[in-house]
């Protein structure tokens, strides 16, 4: 049992890993990332493909292949409409832009539903009619990229602080999710994307479902474009295409498949995060000439082997079924988060010149803070100098968690097994050879 639990989130393994590789090599080249207003300005790039990513992932976990192709079109609509409203001057606060901009998206994805179930039109084909009637209605509601948001809207897309109203919305929109997952509604929804057929016979009101899972995307959408319309401070007619195969790409690298009834928030958020990441670490590089096709390739290849891997993470996922993806997620995040902190206060913490008064710098405060050396004059163990007492408490920590996890994981292993295996004898063994160590260490200190 244990084991088919495990490898239902065992999927989420290539995204953690991948976005700790990203996230450390971005606040190495860019330690400007690591900063009040650098993460703030993150926060605001991601956010609409985040929502967007979102809205896509409802509409996957109805089944039937139903990926809103029109997704980037219908945001680049909101988008060009309330800045045209605002130019106008008939809708300008926030109330107002809130209603249109959720009105919108749950109208067009009512529509979408209906067609689908009353017509019984496949959905490919209404996403792709979508797709190509909104980008050509954005044209016409706005000719040219330009336009005025309104001056409310422009302000939350400065990105001077973390503590933001479009961190606020990417807050409530994640929480909601995760509490819309807990309802019985979300667990009808998951079993028509298994088996439509079953879900039916089970007494599951199909239509219901399906109307409900669009209105929840059109909402998403609708939020996705409000924040997208406060990062550019006007309208965007032609960024329809680009949104849609960035949130699709972002979808399938988190996870969610394409095919119904698996998907989860987590996912979502980490492969939207990932396609960010990608874009701002590559355009730290510097490419010449050839800077827009070298990042490209890259940029494909990446997304090629980390869409290998998920795909192979089903077979791969009966050998490493027994580690945890969040557990791996909390270590990567703990190594990901001291690069930071190292990053970030390099600046503030200099080496202190030491020794005649020369001036010669060597390891001081920084590697010290960072317990990567202990304060000079401290005791030795046998001709080295002795870690500080609080390194000797973390490694003593992270032994003891470490063996503890070993040890339950093949004990249940052996108890399994009708004879006892390799592993005791190694593991008495190691205790002893351990035990005899420390007496010694012990005596030479004349404990």
């Amino acid at each position: 049992m244990s084991e088919r639990r495990s490898t239902n989130t065992t999927y989420l393994l290539v995204p953690i890993l991948l976005i700790a590789v990203l996230l450390g090599t971005a606040a190495i080249r860019a330690p400007n990332l690591v900063s009040l207003p650098g993460v703030g300005s993150a926060i605001i790039v991601a956010a609409p493909l985040t929502l967007a990513t979102y809205a896509l992932m409802a509409l996957a976990v109805a089944g039937r292949g139903t990926v809103d192709l029109a997704v980037g079109p219908l945001l680049a609509f909101i988008n060009v409409s309330i800045v045209k409203l605002n130019m106008l001057g008939v809708v300008t606060g926030p109330f107002g832009i809130f209603v249109v901009a959720l009105g919108i998206g749950m109208l067009y994805q009512l529509a979408f539903a209906l067609i689908i179930i009353v017509v019984r039109v496949q959905p490919i084909i209404v996403a792709l009619s979508g797709f190509l009637a909104l980008t050509g209605i954005n044209l016409v509601i706005l000719k040219r990229p330009g336009g005025t948001a309104p001056e409310w809207m422009s302000s939350w897309g400065l990105g001077n602080t973390i503590f933001s109203p479009v961190l606020l919305i990417l807050v409530l929109a994640t929480a909601g999710w995760l509490i819309f997952t807990r309802s019985s509604f979300y667990a009808n929804l998951r079993m028509m994307g298994y088996d439509e057929r079953a879900a039916y016979t089970s007494g599951v009101r199909i239509s219901v479902v399906r109307i409900g899972a669009h209105l929840i995307a059109g909402v998403y959408v609708g939020l996705a474009a409000i924040c997208y319309t406060a990062l550019i401070s006007s309208g965007d007619p032609t960024q329809g295409t680009t949104m849609t195969l960035t949130a699709v790409t972002a979808l399938v690298l988190g996870g969610v498949a394409l095919s119904g009834g698996r998907g989860g928030v987590t996912g979502a958020l980490l492969g939207a995060v990932n396609l960010f990441l990608i874009g701002y670490v590559l355009a730290t590089f510097n490419f010449g000439a050839q800077q827009a096709f070298v990042t490209q390739l890259f940029y494909g290849l990446i997304l090629v082997c980390s869409l290998l891997l998920t795909l192979l993470v089903p077979v791969i996922g009966r050998y490493i079924w027994f580690i945890s993806p969040y557990a791996a997620f909390v270590v990567l995040g703990c190594v990901v988060a001291g690069i930071m902190l190292h990053v970030g206060t390099a600046d503030t913490y200099l080496a202190a010149p030491v020794g005649d008064g020369a001036g010669v710098a060597v390891a001081g405060d920084l590697a010290t803070r960072f317990l990567l050396l202990p304060p000079s004059g401290g005791p030795t163990w046998t001709g080295l100098v002795a870690p500080t007492p609080l390194q000797q408490a973390v490694l003593a920590l992270v032994v003891v968690l470490g063996t503890l996890t070993v040890v339950t994981r093949m004990v249940v292993a052996e108890a399994l097994s009708y004879r006892v295996g390799l592993f005791l004898y190694v593991f008495v063994g190691s205790l002893i050879l351990l035990l005899l160590l420390l007496a010694g260490q012990g005596h030479a200190f004349g404990v």
